[in-house]
């Protein structure tokens, strides 16, 4: 996880840095378009490795072959999209990059920590991370809720040794991968939206109908259209607060207000989890043999933090530092 979000961060950096005001909400969302085609392949991986005959299967305590095979050619994906992106990314040099950001002779001699950074963040930092959190804490439940939700929904059992619940998991899987696909797709229509806070806030809300909707639903299949409409809101997250946040900054300190924008990512998902089991008490069903029921309750908490973020956007007034 250290090394993906090492590795991915410079690559948001280069598009702030190197792309205009006009074609940066285009060139984020070719970014997320292909985050979530590497995604697609990634939860691919093991179905085709076990259907080439590779093992799915391991004693207790171990790891099957198709998982460990997936790992090893998505690490060899990794070093060598890397290392091409080195080769043939030229950034500007300094005068250049001054010359395009508009940045003055005393600004590039001053001297600054992140501190000081956070103190003098334009306002838009703060807005979008509002945003931010309520979007990253919906997609934390997602991922922590989704296979016992519909196992107990879909598949009708709580019991996590069940095939059934096993069933459950491997559809989570597929479901994902439903999730990379809207999201490979809505990435082709984000730029076509002229307003971009209009794309961003229709993007959570068609989310947040998906996730609200996994609630009523008690068809495998069907739960695709659900994931479907949760990949648009994952499209948007992966693109606009990046397009908004660079278009609102001078280019000065734009790598340090990236890293420092990843907090906006980790601590509202630090938050729903220290919290998530106080409101799955409040939400869910009852406790069955020490497995909380209804956990599907918590996917409609997701959609409802979404319809925040989507009413959040409007409060952003992006104006260039």
């Amino acid at each position: 996880d250290t090394s993906i979000n090492m590795a991915m961060q410079p690559f948001k950096m280069m598009v702030g840095d190197m792309v205009n005001e006009e074609q940066k909400t285009k060139a984020y969302s070719i970014q997320s378009l292909l985050c979530n085609a590497g995604s697609l392949v990634g939860y691919l991986f093991p179905y085709i490795f076990t259907w080439v005959g590779v093992k799915n299967v391991a004693p207790e305590g171990m790891v099957p072959d198709s998982v460990t095979w997936s790992f090893y050619i998505g690490a060899a994906i990794l070093i060598l999209c890397v290392l091409y992106t080195g080769a043939k990314v030229k950034e500007m040099n300094p005068e250049e990059y001054a010359a395009f950001h508009g940045i003055k002779e005393e600004a590039k001699e001053e001297k600054t920590n992140l501190i000081e950074l956070l103190f003098h963040a334009p306002k838009a930092f703060w807005q979008i991370g509002l945003v931010q959190f309520f979007s990253w804490f919906a997609f934390l439940y997602m991922w922590t809720y989704t296979t016992g939700g519909i196992a107990e929904n879909v598949w009708g059992t709580i019991t996590t040794s069940s095939a059934e619940y096993q069933a459950a998991g491997d559809w989570t899987g597929v479901l994902f991968a439903v999730q990379a696909i809207g999201s490979i797709l809505w990435a082709m229509v984000l730029p076509m939206i002229k307003k971009t806070k209009v794309a961003y806030s229709l993007s959570l809300v068609l989310g947040a109908v998906g996730f609200i909707s996994t609630a009523y639903i008690t068809n495998q299949y069907v739960l695709f259209g659900s994931f479907l409409l949760i990949g648009c809101a994952w499209a948007a997250m992966l693109a606009m607060p990046f397009a908004m946040l660079t278009n609102s900054l001078s280019g000065k300190a734009m790598g340090s207000y990236l890293g420092l924008f990843n907090c906006t990512i980790c601590l509202p998902q630090i938050v729903a989890s220290l919290v998530g089991g106080l409101i799955l008490g409040l939400v869910g069903g009852d406790v069955v043999d020490g497995v909380q029921t209804g956990q599907i309750a918590m996917l409609v908490v997701a959609g409802v933090a979404l319809l925040l973020g989507a009413a959040a956007v409007f409060l952003i007034k992006v104006k260039r530092e």
